[in-house]
């Protein structure tokens, strides 16, 4: 049981950065990289839907192995 805590504990960050990136997926895609450029950069459909499915798919993800380790323990 402690094991279940433990890891949600860890993953509560991972969680909420992957809520973000699926929320504000422009400004997910250009975390930590907007001083290279000098002007307002556009990101494309294609990189905000990818960034989208990403994000989703890891919620998906982490909700099924917290069910898993909750179920095992049982």
């Amino acid at each position: 049981m402690i094991t279940i805590i433990l890891c949600f504990i860890l993953f509560i960050p991972i969680y909420f950065i992957l809520f973000r990136q699926y929320k504000n997926p422009k400004d997910s895609v250009l975390w930590g990289r907007k001083w290279m450029y000098k002007e307002q950069n556009e990101v494309s459909e294609a990189a905000v839907r990818y960034s989208k499915v990403v994000a989703l798919f890891g919620m998906i993800f982490i909700t099924v192995l917290f069910l898993f380790l909750f179920l095992s323990q049982i």
